[in-house]
């Protein structure tokens, strides 16, 4: 009888070790989250303070190779979710807000007129760029409540002008270990972002527009 009570006591401690070992592990759901796809993203995320810090401390160097770090980061979340059939709702999520993050550290980062760099982004680049997400993202919100539009895709043009900003954030950066005449390329690709950006603000305003007025004459209003 004690034989047994000892026993069952032991099975009792093996459960209650194997309920603790439980707890400090993953669970299911937090493997299926944590996708080789989603690390990555996340991986980029974090590798962003030390992006900025490096800029200000004054390694270009080795700020330059984070940067593209972060872009080959991105290229494979991608390519790994879709081969993996790894496509999450936290990595839809999670991978613009990556890539707004990291654009929106280094075009502040490199307005700054103190950090140790040979070309600085224009402040007024940096704002206009930071104002179109800002209002992209309040209009993208309005139809959402207005008209329960769930997906609000980028357009060509602001795909272009998306592109625009990163070679310019890129050159930014390499015009550090390139010979002067690159400033003039730098300054060209400066310009090209401010049309750019102008112009994907009006389009993003012209298809907001027409879809209200779509639904206003759905529902037969003014």
């Amino acid at each position: 009888m004690r034989r047994q009570e000892r026993a069952a006591a032991a099975g009792g401690g093996a459960v209650a070790a194997s309920d603790a070992v439980g707890i400090i592990t993953c669970s299911p759901e937090s493997r299926a989250l944590l996708t080789y796809a989603n690390q990555l993203t996340i991986l980029r995320i974090a590798a962003i303070p030390f992006f900025v810090l490096l800029l200000v401390y004054g390694y270009p160097g080795a700020a330059t190779a984070v940067f593209v770090l972060a872009g080959v980061t991105d290229g494979l979340d991608g390519l790994i979710a879709r081969r993996l059939r790894q496509k999450t709702a936290l990595g839809s999520f999670l991978d613009p807000m990556a890539d707004k993050l990291l654009m929106t550290a280094a075009f502040v980062t490199l307005t700054i007129p103190t950090v140790p760099v040979k070309a600085h982004i224009p402040a007024w680049l940096t704002i206009l760029s930071i104002s179109r997400d800002l209002l992209i993202a309040l209009f993208a919100l309005l139809l959402h409540l207005r008209l329960d539009v769930s997906q609000f895709p980028p357009s060509l043009l602001g795909k272009c002008t998306t592109a625009v900003q990163l070679f310019t954030v890129g050159l930014c950066l390499f015009v550090n270990f390139l010979p002067d005449p690159f400033l003039l390329v730098f300054d060209l690709l400066v310009y090209a972002t401010l049309l750019l950006t102008i112009a994907s603000v009006m389009h993003y305003l012209h298809r907001s527009f027409r879809l209200i007025e779509k639904h206003q004459r759905a529902l037969g209003g003014p």
